[in-house]
């Protein structure tokens, strides 16, 4: 749709490739959470999303680094010729982690829970009840944001209502 985009789950992937952060984890939660020098993200939820110290160990030690690299690509976007019609930052924790405030508006993409654990399961996220159990719930998330979109249809109905978002913010 013309926007640039980034995704933090990309970003936290990266950041597992990271010597620094996999030595971190390591230390923390042992050597088999990165046993080929990357981390396990299934080893590492399941250690980490296990107790409430260590999710904010783990927090602490990637959110500042997600943030940095926000700033870094929002950053490149300026300097572009032509610029992008938007810039787009998809933070699945973004309310959890305070980081609203860095937005112009935020969309909260909402549906319904057995939808979301499907989904979540499909692509293999391990940990789902500690993960959710650690989220806003959906109807907190979409009083908190400037927009809400319902997404418990086709890819192509997602598409075309945020598309509609996207015509607004042009306005």
């Amino acid at each position: 749709m013309g926007a640039a985009t980034l995704s933090t789950d990309a970003v936290v992937h990266e950041l597992y490739e990271d010597p620094e952060v996999v030595r971190a984890v390591s230390e923390r939660f042992g050597a088999e959470v990165a046993p080929k020098g990357s981390v396990d993200r299934a080893a590492v939820a399941r250690a980490a999303f296990a107790e409430a110290e260590d999710r904010e160990w783990l927090e602490g030690l990637l959110w500042p680094r997600v943030g940095q690299r926000i700033a870094e690509w929002h950053a490149e976007l300026e300097r572009a010729v032509p610029p992008p019609r938007a810039a787009v930052v998809e933070v699945p924790l973004l309310f959890e982690s305070g980081m609203e405030q860095a937005y112009d508006a935020t969309i909260a993409v909402v549906a319904d829970e057995e939808v979301r654990a499907e989904r979540a399961g499909a692509r293999g996220h391990a940990a789902l009840a500690e993960r959710g159990a650690r989220q806003l719930s959906q109807e907190e998330k979409a009083q908190r944001a400037t927009y809400v979109v319902v997404n418990e249809g086709s890819v192509d109905e997602l598409e075309s209502k945020l598309s509609g978002i996207l015509e607004m913010l042009e306005r």
